[in-house]
């Protein structure tokens, strides 16, 4: 069976201390794509990471690790989850899946955060896997935008879907993605 796993991006820390907000892994597009995901009888994982507002690469990837990806898994990450994504894959280039999926990937260009979550450069390698897709609209924030730049610099030969009207894909529905499932 086809396993799909989400990672959800960085909150603000007073964003996440907000009781009637949902955690990071049910908010925007994620709870939908789970129930897309089970009418056709597939498995859809949307991790929680611990303290995102404030990630330390190694506890985001003790929880990542408890998953078993295999060559027919899907991993989509979405912002911090996308820059995430990157670095594990950068660091384990012979771990194949069959799609890794970067929404709105963020890289921290602008060094805002106080851990070395993103401190590594992305291997080029990671294009032996089957297909990357990345999302990107114009209409982001320009650290995004930079982000977008440095991936896009890095992996010419992914699949870039780029808009100019979905902002951070922060939506509650994201048939565009569904359609690459």
């Amino acid at each position: 069976m086809n396993q799909t796993i989400l990672i959800h991006g960085s909150p603000y820390k007073d964003e996440f201390y907000k009781t009637e907000k949902p955690s990071p892994s049910n908010t925007n597009w994620f709870p939908w794509l789970q129930k897309q995901i089970a009418l056709k009888n597939g498995l859809c994982q949307a991790l929680e990471y611990p303290k995102p507002f404030d990630p330390l690469y190694e506890n985001w990837l003790e929880v990542f690790k408890q998953q078993s990806l295999e060559k027919n898994s899907i991993v989509i990450g979405h912002s911090c989850g996308g820059g995430f994504l990157l670095r594990f894959f950068s660091e384990n280039p012979n771990i194949k899946v069959e799609k890794i999926i970067l929404v709105a990937p963020w890289l921290d260009p602008e060094n805002e955060l106080t851990t070395d979550f993103f401190n590594f450069s992305i291997n080029s390698n990671i294009q032996d896997i089957n297909t990357i897709h990345v999302f990107i609209s114009s209409d982001d924030s320009p650290d995004l935008l930079t982000s977008f730049e440095i991936i896009k610099k890095s992996l010419p030969k992914a699949t870039y879907h780029e808009y100019s009207d979905k902002g951070h894909f922060c939506g509650k529905e994201f048939p565009e993605i569904l359609n690459l499932l």
